[in-house]
């Protein structure tokens, strides 16, 4: 699923790694400029009009035309004169509208994916159900089976279960079934479609083994709205008979008894990866969802993470967050102790307040709940990384990202964090510039690395665009709240920000 490179006199761009060479050798361009350059050689010819061009830059922000024109201006300085005689152009204006690419491209085609090995026990994912209603508003509703249901089969340590970010990736995309298994490396696949109103619900469900072809299972459930956790404890019941030949019964998990809860939590838990916007968003949806069913488990959970996650957008300490946050967590985990989310959440935040035995034993028990949670895997890389734990905190995100290889941002921050800590700087830039990670705090770990390369330039360049939308960070307040156990690996990190010229 990687896009493709192009080739233009003696440069290849790759915007897929954010990396462009002259004659193999980097040149040092900004993410901006990469992604205006991208847009030009993608369409060779063309016309771009303005407004196209900053939307490719800039997407969904409003910014000054005087912007664009700065930034084409750094391009042509750096690719410098095209042509044999260094006589032409590479870019050209057309005045009033846009710009042009003048250049020959030849687009080399994108490394492919390597494929992923097919684990030793059966495994699947359970693609996105389709909404087949006539109403848009049951959307939500669809996702959140879809979600259940990957709950629900993760939980089966005989199984090896896709991560839900990864399963949503496919969402509204029609795809031959046998080339989204090879994507995710899984033999099964789940598809189904979902249809609710008034007061009822028909659900259709097939399990296709992508090897063979075959339908190994289809049904059709007619029932009333109320029995729809049911119904996906008797879905998940076929299939893991169809997939391990026997039944498995596994602790029951806390359904909520509000429908209105359900939905609000199904809502809000899409918006909590997203802006500081979209968290106070959630964060309303959570409250009702809780005041409307105060023993619901995943909603305490969620709430939770949305507290922590206003402390961290805060850029303060905020420790009335952090209490607030860690009050919730264990409120989650006494309704439902075997709830393997609520169980890493609560130790993700145990470990920031130092009570690292209890967070420790805490992600021990969320692996043995639920081996097939990725997240667990991601946060608990964080943890050890900082613990001075390198090589473990490596393998934590290497079995997250086989469980989740299409992950959200944070992973990325995660590993490059990891690859930092290692080392290995050439790959935590490469990690860091990844369009799903570069706009957010990462920044300060991809300035780290350029120092550590010895690319200053580009390095305090990252850092003030990291200041920016962290104008209170400082080492110093950063190496204090972070959940360090290892003075070395602490004083890597602290040199790295330092040689960025981030503030002390």
């Amino acid at each position: 699923m990687q896009g493709s490179r192009f080739a233009f006199g003696p440069f290849v761009l790759d915007p897929g790694a954010g990396t462009l060479l002259r004659n193999d050798d980097p040149v040092a361009v900004g993410h901006r400029g990469l992604k205006l350059l991208a847009a030009l050689v993608g369409r060779p010819g063309e016309i771009l009009g303005k407004a196209e061009l900053m939307d490719a830059a800039w997407p969904g922000t409003a910014v000054e035309e005087g912007n664009l024109t700065v930034q084409i201006a750094q391009l042509r300085k750096l690719l410098g004169p095209a042509g044999d005689d260094g006589s032409g152009e590479w870019i050209a204006t057309v005045p009033r509208v846009g710009y042009r690419f003048l250049g020959a491209v030849e687009r080399l085609g994108g490394e492919k994916r390597k494929a992923l090995p097919l684990p030793g026990k059966p495994s699947i994912a359970v693609l996105p159900f389709v909404n087949v209603s006539n109403d848009p508003e049951q959307e939500a509703f669809a996702d959140g089976l879809t979600e259940d249901l990957i709950t629900d089969l993760s939980r089966i340590s005989g199984l090896f279960v896709i991560a839900r970010n990864s399963a949503f990736a496919y969402k509204g995309k029609a795809m031959d079934v046998r080339a989204i298994a090879e994507d995710l490396g899984v033999r099964y696949l789940l598809e189904g479609s979902a249809r609710r109103a008034a007061g009822s619900v028909r659900i259709n469900v097939q399990l296709v083994d992508t090897v063979s072809g075959e339908h190994l299972w289809a049904e059709r459930f007619d029932r009333s709205l109320e029995d729809i956790f049911t119904v996906q404890d008797e879905v998940t019941g076929k299939i893991v008979e169809a997939l391990l030949g026997r039944l498995h019964a596994q602790p029951p998990r806390n359904r909520p008894k509000n429908l209105e809860a359900y939905d609000l939590c199904v809502r809000a838990r899409k918006l909590m990866d997203d802006s500081p916007q979209a968290a106070q968003e959630a964060h309303l949806m959570l409250t009702r969802a809780v005041s409307l069913d105060p023993e619901y488990a995943e909603a305490y959970r969620w709430l939770a993470m949305n507290h922590w996650m206003g402390w961290v957008h805060s850029g303060g300490p905020a420790e009335p967050a952090r209490k607030v946050a860690l009050e919730l967590a264990r409120k989650a985990v006494a309704i439902d102790p075997n709830d393997a989310g609520s169980r890493w959440v609560l130790a993700y935040l145990l470990a920031y307040e130092r009570c690292f035995a209890e967070a420790d034993a805490e992600f021990a028990k969320a692996i043995e709940l639920d081996p097939n949670e990725a997240d667990t895997f991601a946060a608990l890389s964080d943890i050890a990384i900082l613990a001075g734990r390198v090589e473990e905190g490596i393998e934590h995100m290497r079995k997250a990202f086989r469980l989740n290889p299409f992950p959200a941002s944070w992973y990325y921050l995660t590993l490059g964090q990891a690859q930092y800590a290692v080392g290995d700087y050439e790959a935590a830039v490469e990690t860091l510039r990844r369009d799903e990670t570069y706009r957010t705090s990462s920044r300060r770990f991809l300035a780290a690395s350029l120092a550590q390369l010895g690319r200053l330039d580009e390095a305090r360049a990252e850092a003030e665009l990291f200041l920016v939308g962290n104008p209170d960070f400082t080492i110093h307040h950063w190496a204090e709240t972070e959940p360090f156990r290892d003075a070395p690996t602490l004083m890597h990190f602290v040199d790295g920000f330092r040689k960025a010229g981030l503030p002390e």
